[in-house]
């Protein structure tokens, strides 16, 4: 037998004028989430001399955020799971604006520590929240395009921090620019209210009746497939480069040790963010058609962004801006590829349980970004002079160098567990093609 896994879940809802304004309400929420969460990576510059802090302070902020957002995954996906994804996107846009809030007055760092928690809190539900929704409300068939094009409008909030954010704090300082981010946070949390809704076929706030109440064996069910467990270490392995580039050290690195000017710093995070709004619907569309064949991607993902790496911190002087350019293209595509994670969740996973298993997936990523944020400052700090907040460009190197061990760990995670699914699909009856067959399936038929 040589066909795709079976889907265990369906959309009892055919797509229409409510879906759509569904949708419309969740890309928005989540849109208002990206850009609250990456809002800290253009004022880094500022949040260090705001606070009078260094390269280890300032790593701690973006991780306890990413932490929070890390922890919260599982309570996530089960309040999705028992509430609905209008509780949980809802409540979650207004929690980000209260930090935004918090941020935005904050001068000491406990105070500036307190609002990264209650963004990290927020953001922990939402896009897990939006891809159930599309899950609910679109055919199968559309659901994995669907999944990278809300990533794609979602990711589009980072061109918002890049750039409208960025001139914000240039000409009107940290609070004024805080403040404008948590009013956009309290219209996020007015239009999810407002829009969006659950199929009535399909209530998420019901659970089933033979559902598990114990959330420890809620967890341990939604995680126990190999192939949800290739989910999260393909959701690991992909997206922490761009993470970190995006979330932190991106500006720094390309104006104090690459020489370039803050504009073209900005102009380089917009690279990588147009990149991955492009590549996703392509990886959306080659693992709609080849669902056998979702971990080609992945891999293929994590072997460019090693050679991209290479290429830029092997030579010990600072690099053309073209090739910062496809250094940035490069490593942006990482994001869309993460996303196939949920594909897997999406594809092994029972509905009653579909919010519990996208929120473990979903942790993959944070997991491995913190620690290569964490790793990135702590090893700015050790290879440079005592109390030093610029960093050379042989520091750097040095700090970059160290995500080779989260790359690794990912990369032998995705190999192993897609061992371990294919043998679990082969027991059902479910049998990998060769190449050339899963090439001829591809073509239209003549």
């Amino acid at each position: 037998m040589t066909a795709e896994p079976p889907p265990v879940r369906s959309s009892a809802a055919p797509p229409g004028g409510r879906a759509t304004v569904v949708y419309a309400a969740a890309v928005a929420a989540y849109f208002v989430a990206v850009l609250h969460r990456t809002a800290l990576g253009v004022a880094g510059v500022e949040a260090l001399d705001r606070f009078r802090i260094g390269a280890t302070t300032l790593a701690l902020f973006s991780v306890v955020q990413l932490a929070v957002y890390a922890a919260m995954q599982l309570p996530a996906g089960r309040l999705l799971d028992r509430f609905g994804a209008r509780t949980v996107i809802g409540a979650g846009s207004a929690v980000m604006a209260a930090g935004q809030l918090v941020l935005a007055f904050a001068d000491t760092v406990p105070v500036a520590l307190l609002a990264r928690v209650l963004i990290g809190a927020g953001d922990a539900g939402i896009f897990i929240s939006a891809i159930r929704l599309v899950a609910q409300w679109f055919p199968a068939r559309r659901v994995p395009v669907l999944v990278q094009v809300t990533g794609l409008i979602g990711q589009s909030g980072q061109l918002a921090s890049a750039i409208p954010l960025a001139w914000l704090l240039h000409h009107h300082g940290w609070s004024p620019s805080f403040g404008v981010l948590a009013a956009v946070g309290v219209l996020a949390t007015g239009i999810a209210f407002a829009g969006i809704r659950e199929p009535a076929a399909e209530p998420a706030a019901t659970a089933a009746p033979d559902a598990p109440t114990s959330f420890v064996r809620a967890v341990r069910l939604a995680t126990a497939s190999p192939g949800t467990r290739l989910g999260w270490w393909s959701h690991f392995a992909t997206p922490f480069s761009a993470n970190v580039i995006s979330l932190l050290w991106g500006v720094p690195f390309f104006v104090t040790a690459q020489g370039r000017s803050t504009a073209e710093a900005g102009a380089l995070l917009t690279v990588l963010t147009v990149t991955a709004m492009v590549s996703g619907p392509v990886v959306g569309r080659f693992t709609g058609r080849h669902p056998l064949r979702r971990s080609w991607v992945v891999l293929a993902s994590c072997a460019a962004t090693f050679v991209a790496w290479a290429a830029l911190l092997v030579p010990d002087t600072p690099r053309p801006l073209g090739q910062l350019v496809v250094f940035a293209a490069v490593v942006g595509a990482g994001g869309p590829v993460s996303l196939v994670g949920m594909d897997y969740a999406r594809t092994f996973t029972p509905a009653d349980r579909l919010g519990t298993a996208s929120g473990f997936v979903n942790t993959g990523g944070f997991v491995s970004t913190i620690v290569g944020v964490l790793a990135v400052g702590v090893t700015l700090q050790v290879v440079s002079p005592p109390g030093a907040t610029t960093y050379t460009l042989d520091a750097y190197r040095w700090a970059f160098a160290v995500l080779v061990v989260p790359w690794a760990l990912g990369v032998g995670g995705v190999l192993h567990q897609r061992r371990r699914t294919r043998a679990a699909m082969a027991r059902d009856g479910v049998v990998v093609p060769s190449v050339r067959a899963a090439l001829r399936r591809g073509r239209p038929a003549r």
